[in-house]
């Protein structure tokens, strides 16, 4: 119907399988070990929620970027980033405060640079899981002519 709301569902589940450790799993994906970080008594070498969330944030802000480079007709040659997370401990107990995506985009020409800017400018507006979580978000650009 026309002026209803598009809703969408995602659905996950998980297994314990012994410790602080688990099997992520959705239907048709991949499944993901995941376990708790040695910070809170858990295991090395496993993704943590922790790192899913901040990976979440980095990947919304790639695949929103993305959508509008291409919608704006940027020319790019690649895309890339690196992002971290600062938990502090706060009157209401430990939580994220900060995360920071640091984002390393290459232009085919000098030209693409304005566009590429206002679509950097827009991910916070269109990102989904930006406008989820209440911990500020900082992209931080590096953009060249590649």
């Amino acid at each position: 119907m026309k002026g209803e709301p598009m809703t969408y569902r995602y659905r996950t589940g998980i297994r314990w399988t012994g410790e602080r450790r688990g099997v992520l799993s959705s239907k048709g994906r991949p499944d993901l070990e995941v376990a708790c970080g040695p910070e809170f008594g858990g295991h090395e070498g496993y993704w943590t929620p922790e790192h899913i969330f901040v990976a979440a944030i980095e990947h919304c802000t790639m695949s929103t970027f993305l959508w509008l480079a291409e919608r704006r007709r940027a020319r790019l040659v690649f895309y890339e980033s690196e992002a971290e997370a600062v938990a502090t401990m706060t009157g209401g107990g430990l939580a994220f405060t900060t995360v920071t995506v640091r984002v390393r985009i290459g232009i085919a020409s000098e030209t693409d640079r304005r566009k590429v800017e206002r679509c950097l400018d827009d991910v916070p507006r269109y990102c989904m899981v930006h406008r989820s979580v209440r911990t500020g978000v900082t992209v931080e650009p590096e953009i060249f002519v590649s």
